[in-house]
């Protein structure tokens, strides 16, 4: 490569730099241009009132300043850049904006931004070069984000529809009662959701609430019940309902689909949520036979809220043993019957890094075979040996006495479960005592 060529292509990056430092620094005028040029061409826009045009400034403001992020990082765009693009377009479609007219407000804002690229390249060689640089990444974070956002304006669409059916809500009313449909809609919409085929039909019961403060409630709230009538798959939509300040679904478990696959694809519902910045508690009932078993497990789900932290996730009965479901209700007459030695002997493990915690889980884990937990371990048998002797010489019990064992593996999920910092502590527990004494995983464990 000549020196020359080499001057060249350092001018129209150093051009192409320019330009977009410029635009950042206009970027809130950028956006009145946008809004105004959107509400002349576009009449819909225009007949709408001030929160509207507001809302519509706010998204312009943000795939601005995602769009001149993606270009001075020169990478391409993903979906964690344009998160806010679904709601928008949900929220466009709650107004009654046409589609058509929805996508062609992305046309006018993509338009206002090159032509602002157009203008500030200038008249010079580097500047028209570095301009045409822009171009197709331009036009590629457009496709992308008008796609997806069509995507989302469609689903609501759809969702929005199935919630105008008042037999939709009639029928989780109906099913929450306790009672099988038997009006010919209900009828049809409970078959509609999967839950018309068979009195005893497995499922589950999912309630979810809003954690933490959201900018509209009411958005957020349909958003999510939009996403998890999805989880079903098969072209089955789950029943789910927004209902007063909860969200209340009844996801089937069809052939094949066993309950931890399902709590898992809730799990993938609230962290993809949780990017748009829409964060919930999610409780899940245990698995329930039909209709007659459904208000049992909408109580299950409602209980177990208790144990999701204040930033929000997943408490799924499903995927934690009834030794770790009684640890975590216990009360305080439970954690009182605990020896005071084997109690001092856990916080001092604790501030120390949890080995001898860690090994008394190992070793019943490994069955009792010295072994096999210090290979799990990743330490000498003889370690193992020795930690196991400080245990009994501390708290008077050996680990090779099956009752003994059990009351130290029970003292330690009580210890671990003690309700501070509004759950999160209860659900490391579960964690790790799904690591040791079982294969079972824990409330908010992603696979």
């Amino acid at each position: 490569m000549s020196t020359g060529s080499s001057t060249v292509e350092a001018a129209v990056r150093a051009e192409r730099t320019r330009i977009l430092s410029g635009l950042l620094g206009d970027l809130q005028e950028l956006a009145d241009v946008a809004v105004t040029t959107m509400r002349e061409e576009i009449p819909a826009y225009d007949a709408m009132g001030a929160a509207f045009h507001a809302d519509v400034r706010d998204q312009v403001v943000k795939h601005y300043r995602a769009k001149l992020g993606v270009l001075l990082e020169d990478r391409t765009v993903t979906f964690e850049d344009i998160s806010f693009t679904r709601r928008a377009a949900m929220r466009r479609a709650r107004a009654g904006v046409a589609l058509a007219d929805y996508i062609n407000a992305f046309r006018v804002g993509q338009q206002v931004f090159w032509e602002a690229v157009v203008e500030r390249a200038g008249h010079t060689y580097a500047g028209r070069e570095a301009a045409l640089s822009l171009a197709t990444p331009l036009m590629r974070y457009c496709d992308f984000a008008s796609t997806h956002a069509a995507n989302a304006y469609m689903e609501f669409q759809q969702y929005a529809a199935a919630e105008a059916v008042r037999e939709t809500r009639d029928l989780l009313e109906t099913l929450l009662a306790g009672c099988a449909p038997t009006r010919g809609r209900e009828v049809a919409a409970a078959q509609a959701h999967g839950l018309g085929q068979d009195a005893r039909t497995p499922l589950l019961v999912v309630t979810a609430v809003l954690a933490g403060a959201a900018a509209d409630p009411e958005d957020a709230r349909h958003s999510a019940c939009a996403a998890i009538a999805r989880i079903a798959g098969n072209g089955t939509r789950t029943l789910s309902v927004v209902r007063r300040s909860e969200i209340v679904a009844i996801p089937v478990l069809g052939p094949g689909t066993g309950p931890e696959e399902l709590c898992d694809r809730l799990q993938g519902v609230v962290e993809s949520l949780a990017v748009e910045g829409v964060r919930l508690a999610m409780g899940v009932s245990t698995v329930a036979a039909g209709a007659a078993q459904i208000p049992q497990a909408y109580q299950e789900a409602r209980a177990v809220l208790d144990f999701v932290p204040e930033e929000g996730g997943v408490a799924a009965l499903p995927r934690i043993t009834p030794f770790q479901y009684l640890a975590l209700k216990a009360d305080d007459t439970a954690r009182n019957l605990v020896d005071p030695r084997i109690t001092s002997l856990l916080s001092e493990d604790r501030a120390r890094g949890g080995v001898l915690t860690a090994t008394i889980r190992a070793f019943a884990a490994a069955d009792l075979n010295l072994r096999t937990a210090a290979e799990r371990l990743q330490i000498h048998p003889n370690t193992a040996q020795y930690r196991m002797r400080r245990i009994q010489e501390r708290t008077g019990r050996s680990l090779r006495s099956i009752n003994d064992l059990v009351e130290l593996l029970v003292a330690i999920a009580l210890h671990d479960a003690l309700p501070t910092n509004a759950g999160r502590e209860r659900l490391a527990a579960a964690t790790n005592e799904s690591r040791g004494i079982s294969d079972v995983r824990s409330f908010h464990e992603p696979r």
